[in-house]
Order: structure tokens, then sequence, then C-alpha cells
């Protein structure tokens, strides 16, 4: 995995701001949370500033049972992103909103609408390293928009919880984004929650 870069040189609403760029040279501002040094290293806990967003691809030939939604696909493929994002972005701008191609997730920008708990989806995702039997964690998202792409039928969501990262300073002066795998995320996070506790 490539190591961003970063700038901390932005200020908005008096909060640090730290601008993570990819190897695509895309970028991703982020709020920062909180930081600590652990063996001369610098960790930070980061917030995007902009709501990121998922697409979920939706299986409408799928046999439905009573009160059972249709299968969906996260679209994580970039080439595939690549290819439904200007319609994604169309869509999104009829509600003032612009959808961002930004550094290691798309993001929006504009005033969400109200949550509508119609519109709320609970997804189960699985973790990699996920034991057999384990319980999947379930995470709710907020649908901004639906729309098509080829007679595909695709949504458009956000996370109604913040998507946390944690990333540490190399040597090189670059931020390097920890996988949420990592025995070091888990350690942090502990930190932070001892921090804010106090």
């Amino acid at each position: 995995m490539s190591s961003p870069s970063f700038d901390s040189g932005q200020e908005l609403d008096a909060q640090d701001i730290v601008t993570l760029t990819d190897a695509m040279g895309r970028s991703l501002d982020c709020y920062v949370e909180n930081e600590i040094t652990e063996d001369g290293v610098e960790y930070y806990f980061l917030m995007p500033v902009d709501p990121p967003v998922v697409v979920l691809a939706w299986d409408e030939d799928e046999e439905e049972e009573e009160n059972d939604l249709p299968e969906t696909e996260l679209i994580d493929d970039p080439e595939k992103l690549a290819e439904i994002f200007p319609d994604a972005k169309a869509v999104l701008a009829e509600q003032d909103l612009t959808l961002l191609d930004t550094a290691h997730m798309m993001t929006v920008r504009g005033e969400l609408p109200p949550l509508d708990e119609e519109k709320i989806l609970s997804l189960e995702i699985e973790g990699d390293e996920a034991d057999e039997g384990e319980e999947l964690e379930a995470e709710e998202l907020q649908e901004l928009a639906r729309f098509y792409h080829l007679d595909q039928l695709y949504s458009i969501y956000t996370p109604l919880e913040p998507i946390p990262l944690f990333v540490k300073v190399t040597a090189e002066d670059e931020m390097e984004i920890l996988e949420p795998g990592e025995p070091m995320v888990q350690r942090l996070i502990d930190t932070f929650m001892l921090q804010d506790a106090d």
C-alpha cells in the first residue's frame, strides 16, 4: 500500500486538518481528532471532513422472499467506480450535493438530506479475518440517491457513523494508513478512549 503524503497547513472551524494524498494524486481532507507518540512514532486519529459514500448494485432479478431485500453488491473496483462516477455525480447534483473522487474513498460535499428511517439500510460486513461462525458486524447506511447505468440499478449511501482513519507518520515524514485489522489500530482505539474518559 502506498504511503500518502500530508499537508497540515490548513485550518477549518479552528480544528487542525491534514490532507492525505494517494498515488494517483487524489487528496482527502481529514480533521485531526487526536494524536499520540508511542516509541518515537506519531499516530493520528482522523475523520474525513466530507462524508464518505459507497455505491451498491442491486440484483433486481433475485427472487425476494416476503420482507427481504434484493441481494446487493458493494462496488469497490476502481474501474467500475470510474465508469459509473459521471452518472452518480449527476444524480447527486440534483440534490445540490457534489460527489468527490477523493483519495482512499469517495466523499460528498453539501448538506445531507434529513434522516429518513425508510432509507436506512443495515449492511452486514464480514471482516477479512473473521472466524467461522463469528457474528457479522452491521453498519447502518443512509441512502442518498438511486440511478441506473446500463440497465443496472445502483444506490449511493453514506454511513450513519463516521469512518475513522488511523495513520502513523513514517521516517520519511509521510502518513501511512493502518489497516483496520492491524493490532496497533485496536491499541490506538483503547488509548484514545482512555484519553477521552479522563
